[in-house]
């Protein structure tokens, strides 16, 4: 039974020299949309996408877990826009087994985006309920949210981004959300029982299946650039999608983000959550994926310490066995339930698994940088960063300093040379600059 604190006899112990941090703003494409309000108008003024909207037709407007920079504005225009064309629109939870698995768990997390009923204008419809569409030619069947089948038309609005555990054409985005969304926990186990490496053809295939049965109208797909800003919203009709989101897709991985370098001795993630990534943290970033999953991103990272929660995740630490050590606080937060419900549904049981646990944030860094082989802890080349979604503004020890200023057109050097910063408690205190309000609590 572990209590609130863990007693470790180790060799030594953490009384070890850790190098200084600077922090360091890394250079990305930032294009962004000056208003994702207008450009869902301009967007509704398309001739094809405005003939899908019958007068007094009931549309179902499906809206997923991930934070979204912006969803709730752009959830909120599209509801308006859809109105002023006579249709009766209301969202429901497109989010498979996320919020715990439950209608209201996933009211909750649309709520903790700001998609309410008083915000956006329109009632909010949560069920775990589902409807069987039919059957793919090997029998698998295909379900869809009970509300949704049951609507005039369904909208989706997804972000479309390369996905956290396979390659292919159509990644995450619009497919994705139809299929597994959609689909609720029941559908999200059926897909995912068949492996995530059959995704790039099983899902185009299930979702074919889905737009044969039903009446999609178009998908608004939201991208966006390396700072985490809306960078593209593109409202896809649906016998365009095959064609459409492929390209989108690409357009996102030229804008996403990366931690520029080849190799991290010590990677310090300060929150994860499901409203960061389907994995908690993003493989993108860390190069780091579940076991039995072909990844060749970069970097290599030798050691995650993972210090916290983000709220909007509700406990769900999905993905937490990426790390090799977290904190006490971060354990005490974990929902098992609602975590547990995510990483069966999606077969990657190692996703569950519970990192070594150190009593405080200080002692979680100082065991990742101590257990580095072949490396003095004062010559540790660390990165710190606030989230996986979060990359510009990073921390990073002093021993990497000769790659940052080898290479001006990727990195700009802020601050100066400063020691890691923990309080009493052992608490880290927060990054400077963009990244402050995700100090540790």
């Amino acid at each position: 039974m572990i209590g609130d604190r863990i007693e470790v006899n180790m060799a030594g112990g953490l009384d070890i020299a850790l190098p200084r941090m600077v922090h360091v703003r890394q250079k990305f494409q930032t294009k962004k949309l000056d208003s994702v309000t207008r450009t869902v108008v301009e967007q509704f003024k398309r001739p094809e996408v405005r003939a899908r909207v019958k007068p007094g037709m009931t549309i179902a407007v499906g809206c997923g877990s991930r934070g979204i920079n912006n969803i709730a504005e752009c959830t909120k225009a599209v509801v308006t826009e859809l109105k002023a064309l006579g249709a009766k629109p209301f969202i429901f939870p497109a989010m498979g087994s996320h919020g715990g698995a439950t209608a209201e768990g996933q009211r909750e997390v649309l709520e903790g985006y700001g998609i309410t009923e008083a915000f956006v204008g329109c009632p909010v419809k949560s069920s775990m309920d589902v409807v069987e569409l039919g059957k793919l030619d090997d029998g698998m069947p295909v379900y869809m949210d009970k509300h949704a089948a049951e609507a005039d038309a369904i909208v989706i609005i997804p972000r479309v981004k390369p996905h956290t555990n396979f390659r292919a054409p159509i990644e995450s985005g619009i497919v994705k959300m139809l299929t597994i969304g959609l689909g609720k926990i029941i559908g999200a186990t059926t897909l995912h029982t068949y492996g995530m490496d059959m995704f790039g053809e099983l899902l185009p295939k299930t979702a074919r299946l889905i737009l044969a049965k039903k009446n999609v109208l178009f998908g608004v797909a939201m991208v966006e650039n390396a700072a985490d800003e809306t960078a593209i919203i593109e409202i896809v009709p649906s016998e365009q999608i095959f064609d459409r989101e492929p390209v989108l897709l690409a357009k996102a991985k030229e804008l996403m983000p990366r931690l520029q370098f080849d190799e991290i001795d010590v990677l310090v993630v300060e929150k994860i959550g499901k409203n960061i990534s389907g994995s908690g943290m993003d493989p993108n970033i860390t190069g780091r994926n579940c076991r039995f999953i072909e990844w060749n991103m970069k970097p290599f990272v030798k050691k995650i310490a993972v210090l916290g929660l983000t709220p909007e995740t509700h406990g769900n630490a999905c993905g937490i066995g990426g790390a090799d050590v977290t904190t006490m606080k971060l354990y005490k937060e974990l929902d098992v339930a609602k975590t547990y419900a995510n990483i069966i549904t999606s077969t990657y049981l190692d996703g569950g698994a519970i990192p070594i646990i150190m009593n405080t944030d200080e002692d979680a860094i100082r065991l990742a940088v101590k257990t580095v082989v072949r490396v003095k802890p004062q010559d540790t080349k660390i990165v710190r960063i606030a989230t996986t979604l979060e990359i510009m503004d990073i921390h990073v020890s002093e021993p990497m300093l000769p790659i940052i200023k080898a290479n001006p057109s990727m990195f700009e050097i802020v601050g100066s040379p400063e020691a890691f910063k923990f309080d009493a408690k052992g608490n880290l205190y927060p990054m400077l600059g963009k990244h402050r309000e995700h100090a540790a609590a």
